[in-house]
């Protein structure tokens, strides 16, 4: 209400296309190059480099799910592309994201809805230092398996698409380039959306180091890979500025957000939740909904 010209940052952002054309082209250049390396190479390049890029296509992807790349009036357009966006990766993905991730934001921390939220049995399992670190190792999985357990759904049309269309990229790039090729691209999406510095963005955005705030930005250059993702509690107040006008949101409603504690390294947040005995998966706000709940 305060400042209405926020609303004139709703609006897609077509340079999102041409980046993700150009990340997909440059893994297909990668897949190729690295086709006939030893394997500690094509390990060391998939974490040195295919990482980088696959953690910040699932954050293009993220931001494809909110419609930014061709506006709310063309949404299909946008799961097209985000399956398109997803080739790189190997996991078939994209779509179901979208489904979870839009009720991460209408039910936040919702019992058995939000999937963001770690299972009973994360959070009483891994609580140790060291099972701690085994568990930012292993998060792509928790990720991919925890809406198993939390909120099932059934499978959609353009799920099993997304699917299809993953399975035959990769079995192409298996027949074309080889084993090799294939490693590297499933090696860096796994390494990349665990052990790594942007990694430290799932906990840093709603592990509550602090007692009463549940959701936290950071402002450090990592912003620039992974499409201004750290500012996310501009994120939540308006999901559909993109990435790239999250700034300004922050710069035309400074008061709101410089005063709330932030952070300016991911790698210090991954450090402490590791070291910290008092965060574990538990340090999450859950909330029992009331009323009715209308899932994606």
């Amino acid at each position: 209400a305060k400042y209405p010209e926020i609303k004139s940052l709703m609006k897609p952002d077509p340079n999102l296309i041409w980046i993700i054309m150009l990340m997909v082209l440059t893994q297909l250049v990668a897949f190729y190059l690295v086709k006939d390396l030893d394997w500690k190479w094509v390990l060391f390049w998939a974490y040195a480099f295919g990482s980088c890029i696959n953690h910040s296509m699932t954050l293009a992807i993220h931001e494809v799910s909110h419609n930014s790349a061709f506006g709310n009036n063309r949404a299909l357009w946008n799961r097209w592309f985000g399956i398109f966006a997803n080739l790189p990766i190997g996991v078939p993905y994209s779509v179901s994201f979208k489904r979870y991730h839009m009720d991460h934001h209408r039910y936040l921390g919702g019992d058995g809805i939000d999937v963001d939220i770690p299972t009973d049995f994360e959070g009483w399992f891994f609580c140790t230092t060291f099972r701690k670190f085994v568990w930012v190792i292993l998060q792509p999985l928790f990720y991919a398996f925890r809406p198993l357990f939390i909120n099932p759904k059934p499978i959609s049309y353009l799920e099993m698409i997304n699917t299809v269309i993953q399975i035959t990229f990769d079995i192409i790039i298996y027949y074309v380039l080889g084993i090799k090729s294939l490693v590297y691209m499933l090696a860096a999406s796994l390494l990349g959306l665990g052990l790594h510095p942007i990694s430290g963005h799932f906990i840093a955005e709603h592990y509550m180091f602090l007692k009463g705030h549940e959701t936290y930005s950071y402002y450090g250059p990592l912003n620039l890979l992974t499409f201004n993702v750290g500012y996310h509690n501009e994120h939540h107040d308006f999901p559909n500025v993109p990435g790239k006008n999250l700034p300004l949101v922050r710069k035309i409603a400074a008061e709101y957000y410089d005063s709330l504690p932030h952070y300016n390294s991911w790698i210090k947040v991954l450090y402490d939740f590791v070291m910290d005995d008092t965060v574990s998966p538990y340090s999450r706000m859950k909330r029992h909904q009331k009323g009715k709940v209308e899932l994606e």
